[in-house]
């Protein structure tokens, strides 16, 4: 069975919150399952959803990724059940502990132990929605005497992590509902697919419940070179400019030297010869760009990797948003 297909909202390139409604009524018009929503430097994920839960009757919607740094583990849990609630049960909570440099230069929180942090705020998140009395003695977090005032959300909404390590998506299968992933090539896939299913066995729980939702850089363009060059900036701004997890990523599945050489260059200040570095092959392996037939029939072969549950399309980041428009009707299931 072919993965479902789901929608990042594009972030960057709208102009005001009524903007990114109007994108999400789109996605649900043309049929796409579930629209996700950063939270990064711009408008906060929460507003925003429960203003998309108020203009849409069936697509669902998500934080991809709200950070665990940035709010306590009960107000997330407040808010889970909350836009649970204003969407009639069509959201689903994902998080994640972003980087050190969004984190400490940004929130000015010590990044301290992500892992353990992410484990612990969904130990939490999880019993603020079960509407029990939340008793909690953990390393970073202990909690005593809280409970929500109001009733809890029926069902609960599922708790996704991101993770981008072998630890971290086991953390995923062990802890949380699904994972999250993002910068992989196919292999790489398989490999975190495991670690996946390896926490669930530590769960004692069926690898099958853990649902995998993986993030394609997209681009469906009539100018096949602007689709491709968009794409490859993208790629390159985030193992380049954005911390050590997407480098790391990327060199954990083979690319070593190239993630290397586009670190170096990017901060160095030489930007084209950081985007240069991502070949046509490697850029084909880790995003979807070029003409929408050339586009759609790659998001096909990836919907139907057995270990993928649902693909979502995401937008490079210099994308206009006639362009993402364009790549939205282009890919609609």
């Amino acid at each position: 069975m072919s993965a479902s297909r789901e929608v990042f909202l594009p972030v960057a390139a709208q102009p005001s919150v009524e903007a990114l409604v109007d994108t999400a009524r789109t996605a649900e018009d043309l049929g796409y399952c579930r629209a996700w929503l950063p939270e990064t430097w711009g408008r906060d994920a929460v507003t925003v959803l429960a203003s998309i839960a108020h203009a849409t009757d069936e697509i669902g919607i998500g934080t991809s990724i709200m950070p665990v740094y940035s709010r306590s583990p009960a107000l997330i849990g407040q808010t889970a059940a909350t836009l649970q609630e204003v969407s009639d049960g069509r959201f689903r909570l994902g998080l994640g502990p972003s980087g050190p440099v969004v984190v400490e230069n940004w929130h000015g929180v010590d990044y301290g132990n992500p892992l353990k942090r992410t484990r612990e705020t969904v130990d939490i998140v999880k019993q603020v929605l079960s509407g029990e009395e939340v008793t909690y003695d953990g390393d970073y977090f202990d909690l005593s005497g809280f409970r929500l005032r109001c009733d809890p959300p029926e069902p609960a909404p599922p708790v996704d992590t991101a993770g981008m390590g072998p630890k971290a998506v086991e953390l995923s299968g062990r802890f949380a509902d699904g994972w999250h992933g993002l910068m992989l090539i196919r292999e790489g896939l398989r490999d975190r697919q495991a670690d996946l299913e390896r926490g669930a066995d530590l769960a004692n729980a069926d690898p099958a419940s853990r649902r995998t939702t993986m993030s394609l850089t997209c681009a469906a363009l009539d100018d096949r070179e602007r689709a491709r060059d968009i794409t490859r900036q993208h790629l390159a701004f985030y193992v380049g400019g954005m911390g050590t997890f997407y480098r790391d990523a990327l060199a954990r599945q083979g690319y070593e030297s190239t993630a290397e050489t586009i670190y170096e260059a990017w901060q160095a200040g030489e930007r084209d010869q950081a985007v240069a570095a991502i070949d046509d092959s490697l850029l084909d392996e880790l995003a979807i760009a070029g003409t929408p037939a050339e586009a759609r029939e790659r998001l096909r072969a990836w919907e139907q990797v057995d270990a993928v549950d649902a693909v979502a399309v995401s937008f490079p980041r210099e994308a206009t948003l006639a362009e993402i428009e364009q790549t939205t009707h282009a890919l609609a299931p």
